[in-house]
Parts: C-alpha cells; sequence; structure tokens
C-alpha cells in the first residue's frame, strides 16, 4: 500500500469513491440529512489549497482517501468552532478495499502529519450513526470531546467530535 498526496486530476474520482463509500449510510438517516451529508462529500471544499489531500494506493489503484485540514480552519462551514489542532474528514474506504487497514493507514498519516508539523493533538468529527467508524478512532486512542458535538440538520442526529491528544515529539 502507498499512501501519498492527492493530485488534482483524481479529485473527481476521489469524490465518487467517497460518496459509494458513504452511501451504506443513506437507509440510516432521514433524507434531508443524507442530502447535506451528500453534498459536504462531494462538493469542492476538498480543493482548498490549505489542506492536505492524501490517498491510499493498492495495485496501482487508488482505494482510500483522506482531507487533512489545518489547525484554525472552519472545516464545518460555521458550525462549529474553529479549533487549534488538525481536523481529519472525508474518510472514505472503496467498498472491495475494506477490512484491509487503509483507513488506519490514512488516519496514522494525518497524525504522523499533524505531528510532523509540531502540533499535540488531532481531532475529527462523525456521525453517531457511523458505528465502525467511531469503533475505529475509539481504538486509536481518540476521546469523544462532546463540547464540539454538533447537529447540522437539527434533525436529532449529532456528528460527533473526538480528540486524540498525543506527545508532540513522539
Amino acid at each position: 500500500m502507498i499512501i501519498r498526496n492527492a493530485v488534482v486530476e483524481e479529485l473527481s474520482l476521489i469524490r465518487e469513491q467517497r460518496l459509494l463509500a458513504y452511501q451504506v449510510h443513506a437507509k440510516l438517516i432521514p433524507k434531508d440529512h443524507w442530502n447535506a451529508l451528500k453534498k459536504a462529500i462531494t462538493s469542492d471544499t476538498d480543493t482548498n489549497p490549505d489542506i492536505e489531500r492524501i490517498v491510499a494506493e493498492l495495485d496501482g489503484n487508488i482505494v482510500g482517501s483522506v482531507v487533512l485540514y489545518p489547525p484554525k480552519t472552519d472545516a464545518y462551514e460555521g458550525k462549529v468552532e474553529r479549533v487549534e489542532y488538525p481536523e481529519i474528514r472525508m474518510l472514505a474506504v472503496a467498498s472491495e478495499a475494506q477490512g484491509k487497514g487503509i483507513a488506519t493507514a490514512l488516519i496514522m498519516e494525518c497524525i504522523d502529519r499533524a505531528k510532523a508539523k509540531g502540533c499535540g493533538s488531532i481531532g475529527l468529527h462523525t456521525g453517531e450513526f457511523m458505528k465502525d467508524a467511531r469503533r475505529l478512532y475509539e481504538r486509536l486512542g481518540f476521546k469523544h470531546i462532546p463540547q464540539y458535538d454538533f447537529e447540522p440538520a437539527n434533525d436529532g442526529i449529532i456528528v460527533k467530535a473526538y480528540l486524540l491528544t498525543f506527545d508532540k515529539n513522539i
């Protein structure tokens, strides 16, 4: 597996793959919530020059991706206050590649990049209905920080905030 920066020509493929990966949640949430999530994960916010677009490549094919926002970036369009640490967003793994450690590798790459920049922590948000993702984050040591939770669609579905604190010198 190769973890590398995405190139601009790959963005449409990444968005399509992201949409397919998140599609499994469409039946678990109200239609309006799914439409808002769909809009967020397929938008062009991943073209912001300040963020890092990272892909996992296996046998010459992109099988996963993630976006890493720098500290103090409005990653959620005003729904959450700007935080002092980088944020992992839009983690997605192609269905045929799930269970191969790709999500973990992408998260670890984000952690390594945050540490390399001298950050002492890294955060993320995930829907409460994304149980597998929450289990993965918790297994990797992320802790729920409810003060940064939010409800994007006023439908009772909470997007939960998580934080991993680490020694910057590791």
